[in-house]
């Protein structure tokens, strides 16, 4: 389990979570987007369908980190799992996007929820396992950081293809939706299975686990310092998944393009959405290496902290220069926002093994499947609540949905969009920040 790792088990590994955050942005942000604008569902109703479902995805959690640390196979535990979960996981988003157009209003909505669960358990069957995996290969911290970085190298790629090539491909039609995830379908499968065959010969753990379901959430929660980290890190993530899920309604009525700025022509080409897509993605892969060495400089936390702050400051900075015209500031805008996400994506996932190593050590129990079951759920209570909170926002203010045409909002729904993509994540980052200080550091200080 010590061992060095190679440079393809790494990046191997790494690769895997490019088809998982393609699904991640779909979520957050396309199906709300999708029900609202061209499916014509009132963005109430659409808010809490797609909460319903994050919900139940998240029931299922702990039930799919169990079973995979009790699976017994000579792949591991963990393979088999992600091999099928991806199957399932690239079938049901094509299905999501394939509603037929003779549906009532009932009709829509139970095809797209019935479909969204089923894109839900293979993205489960996928996500913990290999979040499971992470603590399994290998125990060096260095090992580790190098995976994240590769990591988040690939999910740049992943934000890139869910949030500027599904877009563009879609053009913005109710078919070219479905013409998208079907484009797309085969990146998600061939990602993950490729993961799989790289890794292949890695460190693995192939022994099932001898505890039962509640001794496994025992160990858990009895790790207090991972449990506070899970929570925060919820706290993170709907901050986030909030500005994700408002962004293709900015892009439609807060950003416009005055055709005089030096990225007019890459906006008409591409689509402001998939420009600032682009520009985040290149943000983010540029932050990389610099989250790693700040990490190594200041500590992890400290890390983490410093970017959320720098995170804050710039949605300040969004919310004053909204709504512009002016897409080239925007985008640049868009580029520190990917570097200061870079914090957020990499550092939480660097730690969380290292606090799965204090109870393995402690008990002997190998039981990473729990531990990545419960780090996931934090998450999907954010991403289900996101869609929610922004469609209630924009609902209480008026917003009107369409079936595909741009429509006049209400200059109250238009603000209330503007604050709830900018200052309203900018206050929950705050919390986050909170949190640390008052609960993390005391909690780890005790370990």
């Amino acid at each position: 389990m010590n061992e060095n790792l190679t440079f393809s088990q790494k990046a191997g590994w790494g690769l895997a979570d490019m088809g998982i955050v393609v699904f991640v942005i779909v979520k957050q942000l396309l199906v709300l987007s999708f029900l609202t604008n061209y499916l014509g569902i009132a963005v109430g109703l659409a808010g809490a369908l797609t909460t319903a479902i994050l919900l139940f995805d998240m029931l299922i959690d702990p039930v799919i980190g169990y079973l995979s640390d009790k699976t017994n196979s000579r792949y591991g535990r963990r393979a088999p799992w992600m091999a099928l979960g991806a199957l399932v996981l690239a079938g049901g988003m094509v299905g999501l996007f394939a509603v037929p157009q003779d549906l009532t209003q009932y009709g829509i909505l139970t095809w797209v929820g019935g479909f969204f669960a089923l894109t839900t358990i293979g993205f489960t069957m996928v996500s913990i396992p290999y979040g499971a995996s992470a603590g399994e290969i290998t125990k060096q911290p260095k090992e580790r950081s190098a995976m994240m970085a590769y990591r988040m190298g690939f999910a740049s790629l992943g934000i890139l293809i869910g949030g500027a090539l599904i877009p563009q491909l879609a053009g913005g039609t109710r078919e070219g939706h479905f013409f998208a995830a079907l484009c797309v379908a085969p990146v998600i499968v061939l990602a993950i299975w490729l993961s799989l065959w790289t890794t292949r010969k890695a460190p693995k753990e192939i022994q099932p686990s001898s505890k039962s379901f509640s001794a496994m959430v025992s160990l858990v929660f009895a790790n207090r310092p991972f449990v506070i980290l899970v929570l925060l890190y919820g706290v993170m993530t709907l901050a986030i998944a909030i500005i994700t899920a408002g962004l293709p309604f900015a892009a439609l009525y807060l950003i416009q393009d005055n055709g005089f700025t030096a990225l007019s022509g890459a906006a008409n080409g591409l689509g402001i959405l998939s420009l600032m897509f682009a520009a985040f993605v290149l943000g983010s892969i540029l932050s990389q290496a610099i989250w790693v060495w700040v990490s190594h400089l200041l500590g992890k936390m400290n890390a983490l902290t410093l970017g959320l702050v720098l995170y804050i400051v710039l949605l300040t900075i969004i919310f004053n220069s909204l709504p512009s015209t002016n897409v080239t500031f925007i985008a640049l805008l868009f580029v520190c926002a990917g570097m200061t996400n870079g914090a957020y994506q990499q550092i939480p996932w660097a730690i969380y093994p290292d606090l799965m190593d204090v109870t393995n050590s402690e008990s002997g129990e190998a039981i990473e499947g729990a531990f990545s079951a419960i780090w996931l759920v934090g998450q999907k209570v954010a991403n289900a609540l996101a869609p929610s909170i922004l469609a209630g926002v924009l609902a209480l203010y008026g917003w009107q949905e369409t079936t595909g045409e741009l429509i006049e909002q209400q200059p109250e729904a238009l603000a209330a969009l503007q604050i709830g993509i900018t200052l309203l994540p900018a206050v929950i980052l705050c919390v986050a920040i909170l949190g640390i200080l008052a609960l993390y550091r005391p909690a780890l200080r005790k370990t």
